[in-house]
């Protein structure tokens, strides 16, 4: 989330793949420019820092200059079932030296958000394109529902290796491995400052509130924190092993 997002990324991040021994980071960024938003030049910082995969989702498109990047890379993708035709890609399979192959999959709720093709035939088709290349597969469930994302996760449940919710800013405590052995948490929460309300400066929000008048939203800066989820997975079934939560300041 924004610049303090950004720094706290590139202070806690490396220590802690080298702690933990990560093999692979994936991380929502469409936040990453001033709180809404990608650009070119932040997406290689993020990549510089550590991150393999970016997915998105519908702040993506809030900085044009990134439709170029979102066309070139296979690296940063948007959610798979915005209309045909849009820039980028929604899936993608990166080659992890110290694990093989990992496939990512980006998708968009519909509930109390814009209106785009339904995620739950969208994932079919993108788990179609790419489960012959790998049995590890994580998906991004940006959504604002929680039933939405809980029945994403039921739906996938060993099919995939990880259903994890982004977009409300918000983590989430129900971390679980479902019975057929698919991850899932419904949100994992957002990098940034905690002294907030979900980012932004709090006395903006709460003026907005008060009075339903516009506002602008600036970033808030205190007490910034990482957060997300540390997801074991065996490489040859892709059932995952165990999840936990990830609060790092």
């Amino acid at each position: 989330m924004g610049r303090p997002g950004r720094d706290v990324t590139k202070r806690l991040l490396a220590p802690l793949k080298e702690k933990e021994k990560i093999d692979c980071i994936i991380a929502n960024g469409e936040n990453a420019a001033g709180g809404s938003g990608l650009t070119p030049k932040i997406t290689e910082e993020l990549f510089d820092n550590g991150i393999d995969v970016m997915t998105s989702g519908d702040h993506i498109w809030k900085k044009r200059e990134i439709y170029d990047v979102l066309n070139t890379t296979t690296k940063l993708v948007r959610p798979a079932n915005y209309p045909e035709g849009s820039p980028g890609l929604g899936s993608t399979v990166i080659d992890v030296p110290s694990c093989g192959k990992i496939g990512v999959i980006n998708l968009i709720g519909r509930v109390f958000m814009e209106a785009v093709d339904c995620p739950f035939k969208g994932v079919d088709a993108e788990i179609k394109k790419i489960k012959d290349k790998t049995s590890v597969i994580i998906v991004d469930m940006h959504a604002e529902a929680t039933s939405e994302k809980v029945a994403m996760g039921w739906y996938l449940d060993g099919r995939v290796s990880a259903v994890l919710g982004t977009h409300t800013h918000i983590q989430t405590a129900d971390e679980k491995i479902l019975p057929k052995g698919t991850a899932y948490l419904t949100d994992c929460g957002m990098t940034g400052p905690y002294d907030s309300v979900i980012g932004r400066n709090k006395d903006n929000i709460i003026q907005r509130f008060l009075t339903q008048l516009p506002t602008r939203f600036e970033m808030a800066t205190g007490n910034v924190e990482m957060h997300g989820a540390m997801i074991d997975i065996d490489d040859k079934t892709g059932k995952a092993a165990s999840i936990r939560r990830i609060q790092e300041s």
